[in-house]
């Protein structure tokens, strides 16, 4: 229960095609596996079980992802990119520092907003972003999240999906900034980042139907 090492995949040549059915992994491009920095990864992969994690030693596929020295690839299906950390540069990166890498640039079907993963929502090339403004402590919540799950993945690649949690008292800024009112939540908000073009839509309940339209109509 309080990390350890965790059992990690070790990728072959053909890994690209293995990464397509996970939301995200991370996993470091080695020269070897006893490379500087495989025991602070291990020790991260223990502490993070939700993540997947994996070893990549092949040239080849460190080649085709421009790894040419040991670093730390998150790869992320929410918007079909990756992040990377070198982890050497002179000295050893801490297990610390691997974890706030992955934590700011992790990016989910649904990625739940907070003032870490505000930084990666920002730094997606996705410029697109559709918040589901809502009462986690709400009975209906569990089937709502549910549906707005498979409506992301219609959108995977245009639009980041977003849950804020109102009942968060640092989210009441994100509330605020969409110029709703508690007594309209929960609430779909949608976002352009560039021009920061804005929409909202109080809801009674989520649909896949209605969260595809509004996604829709926005788009055009």
């Amino acid at each position: 229960a309080g990390g350890g090492e965790a059992p990690l995949l070790i990728l072959p040549p053909s890994s690209p095609s293995l990464l397509l059915p996970l939301p995200l992994l991370s996993f470091p491009f080695l020269q070897e596996l006893e490379s500087p920095g495989v025991s602070e990864f291990h020790l991260v992969a223990g502490l993070m079980p939700e993540v997947p994690f994996g070893l990549c030693t092949n040239p080849a596929v460190r080649s085709q992802y421009n790894a040419t020295t040991s670093t730390l690839t998150l790869f992320r299906r929410a918007d079909d990119d990756w992040r990377d950390l070198d982890i050497i540069d002179g000295k050893e990166v801490s297990a610390e520092k691997m974890i706030r890498f992955i934590r700011m640039n992790e990016l989910r079907l649904v990625t739940e907003y907070n003032p870490v993963t505000a930084i990666g929502l920002l730094q997606s090339s996705v410029q697109f972003h559709l918040l589901l403004i809502a009462d986690k402590k709400s009975p209906e919540h569990p089937e709502d999240m549910h549906r707005f799950r498979e409506a992301a993945e219609l959108f995977q690649g245009k639009i980041l999906f977003v849950l804020v949690d109102s009942n968060v008292k640092g989210n009441e800024r994100v509330v605020s900034f969409f110029k709703l009112k508690k007594s309209q939540l929960p609430a779909l908000a949608i976002f352009h980042t560039p021009d920061e073009e804005r929409d909202v839509l109080p809801l009674d309940e989520v649909s896949i139907e209605l969260v595809q339209d509004f996604c829709n109509a926005f788009l055009q």
